[in-house]
């Protein structure tokens, strides 16, 4: 029974460390139970007394992910702990979207910040660019705007030059950004993003389409830079458990390859390349098939 009742144990737990003056409730003095008592939650949440008592008792295990929300906003439940709730509920965790970018944490930009060989950037649940190191700035100066990764794909002229493979890079982004759409289904972003790419690339609504399904983790990609030349990097999508949904991206180079030293070349601000053609032999076919897409 105990196991079977950690959701009831864990509300219970909540109640106990709630106060009447967290929730607005007029304090009437000291309490023989410390926090609030079942029927002030209940009336707050929504709920009759009598559903949330079984809630706590385990005669209940099974509330909507309405009811669970609304709970978690009266006993003040971070982040952590809702997602936990869930998961105790048997229910998928599905956190919104922020309709503003959410703040990085500063550690997290040090840490991009201290691997100055490495282009590191973070990904939201739609793909908007949230934060860039020195190297991955340099490194997309091609484009036009670096706000999100779908677009530069897509909609900025750069993307068929800047990806060498055009057709995998695109086909695997619109894959990552399907891979996602649990995280925040009927975003105002991703709805917006969604319009915006259909109404600009015809290829892109095609792909989408295709409801091809499938995250980031590792891989090889070939990328071609104008100042530098054709650069070869193994990529990591590492999930950030601080900002569910939320990707660190890194780009880097076999050490000692001619790739690492064009990175190298690119970090290095007193180092000013001439421009290097784009190489004739793939990209002409490339630009013009991605030209006629758009």
């Amino acid at each position: 029974m105990a196991k079977r009742n950690e959701l009831g144990s864990f509300l219970r737990a909540k109640r106990a460390s709630t106060s009447a003056e967290d929730v607005g409730l007029p304090s009437l003095g000291p309490r023989r139970v410390p926090g609030l008592r079942r029927d002030e939650v209940a009336e707050l949440a929504g709920v009759s007394v009598d559903y949330y008592t079984r809630l706590e008792q385990g005669r209940e295990s099974r509330p909507s992910a309405q009811v669970l929300d609304a709970l978690a906003h009266v006993l003040g439940m971070s982040h952590e702990e809702r997602r936990h709730a869930y998961a105790l509920a048997h229910l998928l965790w599905t956190p919104p979207l922020l309709a503003s970018p959410a703040p990085v944490n500063p550690s997290l930009s040090r840490l991009m910040t201290s691997w100055p060989d490495a282009a590191c950037f973070l990904l939201d649940p739609v793909l908007d660019i949230l934060e860039m190191n020195s190297l991955a700035a340099q490194l997309f100066t091609p484009f036009e705007s670096t706000r999100n990764l779908v677009t530069m794909v897509f909609l900025d002229p750069a993307g068929p030059a800047f990806y060498t493979d055009f057709e995998r890079a695109a086909t695997s982004c619109v894959a990552n950004l399907r891979a996602t759409a649990d995280i925040h289904v009927g975003a105002r972003r991703r709805e917006e993003l969604i319009q915006q790419l259909k109404a600009g690339s015809p290829y892109f609504t095609r792909l989408w389409a295709s409801h091809e399904v499938k995250p980031k983790t590792h891989d090889t990609k070939e990328l071609f830079h104008p100042s530098v030349g054709t650069i070869t990097v193994q990529f990591d999508a590492l999930e950030v458990s601080a900002m569910p949904g939320h990707q660190l991206v890194i780009y880097r180079a076999e050490p000692a390859s001619l790739s690492a030293r064009r990175l190298r070349a690119l970090a290095d601000e007193t180092t000013a390349p001439a421009p290097v053609p784009a190489p004739s032999t793939r990209s002409g076919e490339r630009l013009a098939g991605a030209a006629g897409e758009q």
